[in-house]
């Protein structure tokens, strides 16, 4: 589930990564290749959208600083 989750909604994908490993250590099921490579991805989505909202956020700041100093002549 936590392969799915990685690409619908990764904080999703984490947490039940997480919870998938404490499991398969606890009881000795199978499923521990996918449930890490659920919280690789999930991390990687994760990471990409934070420097996706930084990058977005200092692009805002640009735009507002250029536009506060055009004088329009």
């Amino acid at each position: 589930m936590s392969l799915v989750f990685a690409f619908v909604f990764s904080v999703l994908g984490i947490v039940f990564g997480h919870v998938a490993l404490s499991q398969i250590k606890r009881t000795g099921e199978d499923g521990h290749g996918l449930a890490v490579a659920g919280l690789i991805v999930s991390y990687v989505f994760v990471g990409l959208s934070v420097i996706f909202i930084v990058i977005y956020v200092i692009f805002i700041f640009a735009v507002i600083g250029s536009a506060a100093t055009y004088r329009g002549y």
